[in-house]
């Protein structure tokens, strides 16, 4: 009997052990939240279509200096007054000596197969295929936007658990301390130390603080369903997260900071790639100043059978090669308007370039500063928590000596619950 409890307990010990480890590897870090993310985000999978969008559109442009080939298959009739007004044609003028006019058929095949080479087109196809390229780095750098917006999300929603945890656990304590104070009140009460009126204010100050941890607890179901949300997840999926809220000092400095971002923000990658796809638009819009030169080959079969079968001595094929060059040089200055206009774009691109410049300078300098109060006021509201616990304890102990009111316990209990409320708050803002 005891071997079989021993083997008993055993089993159970080891299904505890596997147990514990499943729920430990359940435990998500920041890492691994942003690789899930990653590698389940819609709007990933997006800019990557963009991107072979983009690639497809650049090799098209490349064909573009290929030859052309293309074919056609004609049949024409023709009604029997025209063929035999082509047959029996008379001459009524005797200046005019008679000669032999071929004979029309009523029926005619014609097979063609062309084809085009362009020789110079004002190096249109050149820059059409640059900007094609360029457009291609942009769908790039749109992804890597993509990336760096979708792990700030993440980060934003890890923290954000981790903040409206520990601000339930402040409001949990809040109820916890009331819960002890409104037992001494209501003893105090019973023997009549305590008017009602003070008991009931401990009563109000209890409901009101169950109340905010309802809300509390609300906000961490939120919290995490917007992690799930993120992570392509279940909504209601249970979410257990590695605690990381910590003060960790920042080294760098503003201008640093300022650099790196210009450096390497996307956006100015981004605008900086449609300035240069705006220059190249000007010189594409001069090319049509210059003449197109095209190589053209044909070669034409015309017969009167279906399959382009041809008689004896006759001769129905037709080879040609053309050279064609071709020049419009008048459309009342469509083309400078044309110039003009690519110019205006590249001079608001310009601008626009300059104001994201200004405009991240700007969301630089106020997250450095943000980050900066957030780490002054973090060693403030630690020594305030402190300060704020000791003024609770001294109030509560004085509370159950009589020599202090309800209302200072509650006041003290109010300093604490803010005073942990900031703490957690700034320590989120900074990480």
């Amino acid at each position: 009997m005891t071997r079989k409890i021993s083997i008993f307990v055993g089993i159970l010990f080891f299904l505890l052990l596997g147990f514990s480890k499943i729920s430990a590897s359940e435990v998500l870090t920041l890492e691994e939240s942003i690789k899930i993310a990653l590698e389940k985000s819609l709007s990933i999978y997006s800019a990557e279509e963009e991107i072979k969008a983009k690639e497809f559109e650049e090799l098209s442009s490349r064909a573009d200096f290929f030859p052309k080939l293309s074919t056609s298959y004609t049949y024409t009739r023709l009604d029997n007054d025209t063929v035999n007004d082509a047959k029996y044609t008379s001459y009524p003028y005797p200046s005019f000596s008679p000669r032999e006019v071929s004979p029309l058929d009523t029926n005619t095949y014609q097979f063609n197969i062309t084809a085009t080479q362009p020789l110079f087109t004002g190096w249109r196809l050149t820059i059409s295929r640059e900007i094609a390229s360029l457009g291609v780095d942009t769908a790039k750098i749109q992804k890597e936007t993509t990336i760096q917006n979708l792990v700030l999300n993440v980060k934003e929603a890890y923290f954000g658990i981790l903040k409206a945890e520990k601000l339930e656990n402040v409001a949990k304590q809040a109820v916890e301390q009331l819960k002890a104070n409104l037992g001494v009140s209501q003893a105090f009460y019973d023997e009549g130390i305590i008017a009602k009126n003070a008991l009931l204010q401990t009563e109000v100050q209890m409901a009101q603080a169950r109340q905010n941890l309802i809300k509390a607890t609300n906000g961490v179901e939120i919290a995490k369903a917007l992690f799930n949300k993120l992570l392509r997840r279940g909504l209601n999926k249970e979410v257990k997260i590695k605690d990381i809220l910590d003060y960790h000092p920042i080294r760098l400095l503003l201008d640093q900071c300022m650099e790196k971002a210009e450096q390497n923000r996307p956006e100015i990658k981004e605008v900086s790639l449609n300035v240069m796809s705006a220059e190249k638009a000007v010189d594409l819009n001069k090319s049509s100043y210059y003449p197109s030169v095209t190589l053209i080959g044909n070669y034409q079969r015309e017969t009167d059978d279906i399959i382009l079968g041809s008689g004896p001595g006759e001769d129905p094929d037709i080879w040609t090669i053309t050279v064609k060059g071709e020049w419009t040089f008048w459309e009342w200055r469509k083309k400078g308007h044309d110039v003009a206009a690519a110019r205006a774009k590249l001079a608001k691109a310009n601008y626009l370039l300059k104001e994201i410049k200004d405009n991240i300078q700007l969301e630089v300098k106020g997250a450095y500063l943000s980050l900066r109060e957030a780490e002054k006021n973090i060693q403030v509201a630690k020594k305030a928590v402190v300060q704020a616990e000791e003024n609770f304890r001294m109030n509560e102990e004085r509370y159950k000596q009589q020599v202090a009111t309800s209302t200072d316990v509650l006041n003290a209990l109010t300093l604490l619950t803010q005073a942990r409320t900031n703490y957690f708050n700034a320590l989120s803002e900074h990480n």
